[in-house]
């Protein structure tokens, strides 16, 4: 998969790090809470699994599995749910687990959702935050790295569907991409 990056913005040694940090602060948080941490799929999963294990607190677990790209690289703009929770959040502390904050179309739309089901409270933690494409007034309550604005992949981040296993994360060459039919 190497020879398909371009460039690696965040080494694998860099995001175990700085999950280890991230972990510890949430946890200081949440210490009597019992958050409900709530991945949003699929890109989140690994950044998710690693995230917790780090946190010597009591947590629950849920899936949301949402959609505004459909099959291409720009956000349509419209937000689809494809999974939605299997518990009701009312009551509930509840931590968004994202892998990138891109547009903040996505989380925004959910941050609406879980209030309007009376979620006790409600925050996130991203793993990536691109600022530059921002069109909406979201900031996660904790970002790992802030990226620039380019195409990347690893760790969660998919081209495709694919290169969501790869450790890191990378700029994926523009030949992968612009080859395409």
């Amino acid at each position: 998969m190497d020879e398909l990056m371009a460039e690696i913005l965040v080494s694998e040694d860099q995001i175990q790090a700085r999950i280890k940090e991230l972990a510890a602060e949430i946890a200081a948080e949440y210490q009597d809470k019992r958050p409900l941490m709530v991945c949003v799929l699929k890109g989140g999963m690994p950044f998710m699994a690693d995230l917790v294990k780090q946190m010597d607190i009591i947590l629950d677990l849920d899936f949301m599995d949402v959609s505004s790209y459909g099959d291409g690289f720009e956000s349509s703009g419209e937000v689809k749910i494809i999974k939605d929770l299997s518990e009701p959040v009312k009551g509930r502390h509840v931590i968004f687990v994202e892998d990138i904050v891109d547009t903040g179309r996505t989380l925004t739309y959910l941050y609406d959702l879980l209030q309007s089901r009376q979620a006790a409270s409600i925050k996130t933690v991203s793993l990536l935050d691109k600022p530059a494409r921002r069109s909406q007034d979201f900031q996660a309550d904790w970002i790992g790295f802030e990226i620039p604005d380019k195409f990347v992949v690893g760790y969660g981040l998919d081209y495709e569907g694919a290169l969501r296993n790869y450790p890191q994360i990378a700029v994926l060459k523009e030949s992968v991409y612009m080859d395409r039919d």
